[in-house]
């Protein structure tokens, strides 16, 4: 499929406001145009197209610098869950995987040390226990080394009694599993089995060799005062769980090709927008294509332990299966969504303001990408919480 056929004539073709389509286009770019951000790059899609693209700055401002354009990828951290949390969706309609199975029955390595009761779901829901587990490239390379550092790790509460976020940690579980139930590589499984039949270029393992222009990234702004802490409720000392040199990593291409599969994900706001039609399309009717069915999306969309809440926040965490729903409690800004987003929104956020989500009730999807990691979290989240509302306005 040419790559123009993705791609709407005028928001209007899709039932979009052209005005507040033009509205969050601006909106986007505000921060790249006032000096804060080197580049941004934002898609909203609707009826399997891409109704507007627009990329801004600078995906580099080294010696040489390189503007930005619509074909130029950004890394896109945790966006990258629900990609991979779609390979096992896909494992589960073909009965290749159940959520309730305990991960040992699949993984006989992992389950010592208390790990024995950890299930597919715990894992998806970051209810595993063991959200500070570590993983470097060099063990998951390695066979051997990987299955040792599984064994190695030691649960911090029982699982599923409570919710922690487990940046990568549970995640380099699920990619062995989805390797294990497929003979597969995670990367090769979801190069062939959902980016190849989409037509989509979803990049986790990125070639060394690619030819793609990738957004470099790097750090803007500084880390906010106390009282602007205060202001929304964090203690003075609150800092953020944040490496930087982790986060910068994915400026080098070996980073980008080992595919991290909680966050190493690269590609373009298209590319994500478009991923997430493919969802919404499916929700909404079976389709005979080899992708996902209708009934596991239903159930993989519903919220599990409604009980447990954000350690931090103190509010309902609302997770399905390796998504965050939006929810009807007023609490969806602070889940990474907008002010007037549909109850049943859902998607998965990125470090550094990424911004990826679907609405079934209106069909609109939005992914918004920066190579800007604003040290400012504050002003990070209140620019993401005013692009999801636009966005989530803009249907005709």
């Amino acid at each position: 499929m040419a790559a123009e056929s993705f791609f709407a004539l005028d928001p209007g073709e899709v039932g979009l406001d052209p005005a507040r389509v033009e509205a969050l286009i601006e909106r986007a770019g505000r921060e790249v145009a006032i000096g804060l951000l080197p580049s941004t790059q934002i898609a909203i899609a609707r009826q399997g197209k891409i109704a507007a693209m627009r990329t801004v700055g600078l995906a580099s401002t080294g010696s040489v610098p390189i503007i930005a354009t619509n074909d130029t990828a950004y890394p896109i951290f945790s966006c990258t869950k629900a990609i991979i949390t779609s390979a096992a969706w896909l494992l589960i309609g073909e009965g290749l995987l159940d959520v309730r199975a305990p991960v040992k029955s699949i993984i006989p390595e992992f389950g010592v040390g208390g790990k024995d009761a950890v299930t597919v779901e715990h894992l998806l829901t970051h209810s595993a226990g063991f959200p500070a587990a570590g993983m470097t490239a060099g063990q998951w390379r390695d066979p051997r080394r990987r299955l040792e550092q599984f064994a190695s790790w030691r649960l911090e509460w029982p699982p599923g009694s409570r919710f922690a976020y487990h940046p990568t940690s549970s995640f380099w579980v699920v990619a062995e599993i989805i390797q294990r139930c497929t003979g597969s590589d995670f990367r090769e499984f979801v190069r062939n089995r959902i980016a190849a039949p989409l037509g989509l270029a979803l990049d986790i393992g990125m070639a060394r060799d690619s030819k793609s222009v990738v957004a470099r990234l790097e750090y803007v702004g500084d880390w906010p005062d106390a009282e602007s802490l205060a202001l929304v409720g964090l203690p003075p000392t609150f800092h953020p769980a944040v490496d930087e040199s982790a986060i910068l990593s994915l400026n080098e291409p070996g980073v980008r090709e080992l595919g991290v599969p909680g966050g190493g994900g690269v590609m373009t706001a298209a590319d994500l927008a478009l991923f997430y039609q493919a969802l919404l399309a499916h929700l909404d009717r079976d389709l005979d294509d080899g992708l996902w069915r209708r009934d596991v999306l239903i159930d993989a969309l519903r919220v599990r332990y409604p009980d447990h809440t954000d350690p931090l926040l103190g509010m309902r965490v609302n997770r399905a299966l390796g998504v965050v729903i939006a929810g009807d409690d007023g609490q969806a800004v602070l889940r990474g969504f907008g002010f007037s987003n549909a109850p049943l929104i859902f998607g998965h956020g990125g470090a550094g303001g990424q911004i990826g989500w679907a609405d079934p009730a209106t069909g609109i999807s939005v992914a918004y990408f920066t190579n800007g990691f604003d040290r400012e979290f504050i002003r990070q989240g209140k620019r993401g919480a005013e692009l999801s509302t636009l966005a989530a306005e803009c249907a005709a």
